[in-house]
């Protein structure tokens, strides 16, 4: 299940990739992760979006945070992971990728838009949650003041970064998308990722259950490990540094 050789032979053979990228593809890129130690959920007690619509000082708290995580977003580079996606993408073998991230780093590494689902969302983009209005975060962001949530300059709407909050459904077009996706895959590859969160961690398995080769790289033990191919517990970057000396 280790066989990095293995793994690379069946990359070469494969015509329909897809890619399922989780918090670890990001982290190292310098973003924080949400769930491990230290990460930003240990920091900060999640706004829920009840909370974010009723309540104006848990609206001006989300923003502040928003704004206090923005620079390290903006600054952050797409990784050598990122970059594997792209190359699969070049030799015209990868079908899409699939992920959990918010951060934009999919984009940034140069991978069409229409390649990527953003299954939570993404934090490049503001939505008013009155008129459905969305623009690019990154004006918006330059100009906010932190103690004045954002309005829709077109309705007056509440303006927030198109991203899934707490007690807000996932856009169904996206979790569509996404399963057609994961059933038309000869090879999924999960970096980075747990595999715990549903419903997005169940793709793999469903890409495996259709007929797939599925293949785990991530530092710790996932729940799909034993109906996988391949599992490599190892850093990605390092992973990929070895895959190209083969």
């Amino acid at each position: 299940m280790s066989d990095i050789a293995g793994f690379k032979k069946l990359v070469d053979e494969s015509s329909r990739i897809v890619g399922f990228t989780g918090a670890g593809i990001s982290t190292e890129a310098g973003i924080s992760d949400y769930r491990s130690q230290g990460g930003i959920w240990e920091k900060f007690t999640p706004v829920y979006l009840s909370e974010f619509i009723d309540d104006p000082q848990k609206r001006t708290l989300y923003w502040q945070r928003k704004l206090a995580l923005w620079d390290s977003i903006m600054g952050a580079r797409p990784t050598r992971a990122h970059q594997f996606f792209v190359d699969l993408h070049q030799r015209g073998v990868l079908r899409g990728v699939i992920t959990q991230n918010i951060d934009g780093l999919h984009e940034k590494s140069g991978l069409p838009a229409e390649k990527i689902i953003n299954l939570h969302g993404t934090t490049l983009e503001i939505v008013c949650l009155g008129c459905g209005l969305i623009e690019a975060a990154e004006p918006l962001m330059k100009s906010l003041d932190p103690e004045l949530p954002p309005v829709c300059h077109q309705c007056g709407g509440l303006l927030k970064p198109n991203t899934i909050s707490f007690g807000q459904q996932l856009v169904q077009a996206d979790l569509i998308r996404a399963e057609r996706l994961a059933r038309e895959a000869d090879l999924l590859i999960a970096a980075g990722s747990t595999l715990q969160v549903q419903p997005a961690a169940s793709y793999p398995l469903l890409a495996k259950e259709a007929g797939a080769k599925l293949a785990i790289v991530t530092l710790s033990e996932t729940p799909l490990d034993r109906y996988a191919d391949f599992v490599f517990n190892e850093k990605l970057g390092s992973f990929l540094k070895r895959l190209e000396t083969i």
